[in-house]
């Protein structure tokens, strides 16, 4: 296979998990809507407070094994070395195991101490869905080790597959479990708790869905995997006690990392609680407000945030090759082109949630009277958050893949301590209350895409392009945003329906920034074609005369 078609395949499996990516935050979108509506407010709270911390706690033990696995089997499977390859799996399905074992163990027993301690409940309502989350972590460590052994040989497929049946099954069962467990509790003082366990419940059933089929797939291709083992000629093969060596300097980096970004959210909870709790809030109206932060806040924002994360990532390989090949100019040309495709997607994202952002909560949610006023607020406060996001996951990937592993690291701990004083100081003393979450929430990749930005310049000679990038990107969007409020009233006032005043006004937003975009040449044809079906684009712009 000659560069040029390893090049192509390689952005081909990247765009592939992209696109799953974004299906699968969109069916994670979908379902938490009814979810939200079944569990209410408070049962959202403690759905959220359980699953910030088993994914932190999924973070630490087996989170990062897809990635590490694929990397190493990718390494051995590359020189031809079959032996090492399947030695390298079965180090990991023992490591992973051993350790999602212990993980799940602890996460279970010591639920009723975090629930206590750590969120000040005496009433331990977020004990109950983190007990039902805790063997997910479990299930997650073979998921993890099997997807990687795959990815590692080169296809997403399985991988990509497994994630969506995992989380149609998630959706599916979430929702019937929450509704006949409220059903079934209805008599207990800890309804809301039972209705959130029955979410919990659906990640689990997903999680060991994706398991079988992962299993079947790799038991088809066993006979394939022997015949190729006896075509190794190597001889000597490397230490088991070597290559668990290597597993674990390769996953460290890749904890440290995510787990600064992630913690956050988890910080989020804790401090909410940790410092209401101080000022005599109750354990409900705490619960009630982070469901409203986390379970909507963050999740409407969370997609457009993956989707042009994912659109960007699928240009990275070609960072990495331009890097490799020390070419400067094409390695700045890439991260351009990297960068800007996430503008182009955050900022009219950012926009449409600010100006929209009453009627969208109400739309998605249902929410009403002080719900939708607190929510719609936060997304009002909040929405330029979508694109710091979207740069500095961006920029962090790109460092990464031009050697700067250590980098991110630094500067999300950078970041993090500098979102722990900030929220604290807000939380404690100002009028701010969870809006504070909010704040933090914004300024924690503001601060990492300011740092990255400025280690681009300094380290790899990266001076970042202003005009089209954010200038001309920036007032297509401005114009986009008072056209889409616009509309957005004239309808409500002729139609009395925000659901189709707000389809409308979003229809109507999409086609006329796509329209201005050529009006002010902020993309060009090149650009507009190395996108996800950009050709279709082209001539879709080009039979409009656009370009």
């Amino acid at each position: 296979m000659s560069g040029r078609e390893k090049q192509t395949s390689f952005l081909s499996q990247g765009i592939i998990l992209a696109a799953a990516s974004v299906v699968v935050r969109l069916i994670g979108l979908v379902y938490r809507i009814p979810l939200a509506k079944t569990i209410g407010n408070d049962g959202l709270g403690a759905y959220s407070n359980a699953y910030e911390v088993y994914s932190i706690a999924l973070l630490l033990s087996t989170y990062s094994i897809p990635t590490a696995i694929s990397k190493l089997i990718s390494e051995r499977e590359d020189k031809k070395e079959y032996g090492n390859s399947y030695h390298m799996l079965q180090v990991g399905l023992i490591f992973a195991t051993v350790l999602g074992f212990l993980a799940s163990l602890l996460l279970f027993l010591g639920a009723d101490f975090i629930a206590l301690y750590v969120f000040k409940e005496a009433d331990l309502s977020t004990a109950i869905p983190l007990k039902v989350l805790a063997p997910t972590i479990f299930v997650f460590s073979i998921i993890g080790v099997i997807r990687g052994f795959f990815q590692g040989k080169h296809t997403v497929i399985p991988t990509t597959v497994s994630q969506i049946l995992e989380q149609i099954v998630n959706a599916v069962v979430s929702v019937v479990a929450a509704k006949l467990l409220i059903s079934h509790f209805s008599a207990s003082p800890k309804i809301s708790a039972y209705g959130a366990a029955g979410g919990t419940l659906g990640t689990l059933c997903g999680a060991l869905v994706a398991l079988v089929f992962l299993l079947i797939i790799f038991f088809a291709y066993f006979p394939y995997l022997k015949r190729r083992l006896r075509k190794d000629r190597i001889g000597a093969y490397e230490d088991r006690a070597f290559l668990l060596k290597m597993l674990l300097l390769t996953t460290v980096p890749i904890i440290l990392n995510q787990t600064v970004y992630s913690i956050s959210s988890l910080l989020d909870s804790v401090l909410l609680n940790q410092i209401f709790d101080y000022k005599g809030i109750g354990e409900t109206v705490r619960r009630e407000l982070f469901g409203l932060y986390s379970g909507k806040y963050r999740l409407m924002t969370n997609v457009p945030i993956a989707i042009a994360s994912s659109i960007g990532m699928a240009t990275l390989p070609s960072v990495v090759q331009a890097f490799t090949l020390k070419n400067k100019e094409l390695l700045h040309g890439r991260i351009a082109q990297a960068i800007k495709l996430n503008m182009l997607i955050a900022f009219p994202c950012a926009a449409g949630m600010a100006v929209l952002a009453g009627p969208i909560m109400q739309f998605v949610f249902g929410d009403t009277g002080e719900s939708l006023q607190i929510t719609s607020r936060m997304m009002y406060i909040g929405a330029a958050s979508i694109i710091f996001f979207a740069y500095s996951t961006a920029t962090n990937s790109i460092l990464q893949g031009v050697n700067k592993m250590r980098v991110p690291v630094l500067h999300g701990v950078l970041s993090l301590a500098f979102y722990l004083v900030l929220d604290v100081v807000l939380l404690l003393f100002t009028p701010l209350g969870v809006y504070s979450l909010v704040v933090g929430n914004m300024v924690f990749p503001l601060v990492i895409s300011v740092l990255n930005w400025l280690t681009l310049k300094k380290d790899v000679g990266y001076v970042q392009e202003l005009d089209k990038t954010f200038i001309r990107i920036g007032i297509c969007t401005a114009f986009m945003a008072v056209l889409a409020l616009l509309t957005y009233r004239g309808m409500l006032f002729l139609s009395k329906s925000n659901g189709i005043s707000l389809c409308v006004a979003i229809f109507i937003a999409i086609l006329v920034y796509f329209v201005l975009l050529f009006l002010f040449r902020a993309v060009n044809e090149e650009e507009l074609s190395d996108m996800p079906k950009g050709t279709v684009l082209v001539k879709l712009a080009k039979k409009f005369h656009l370009m």
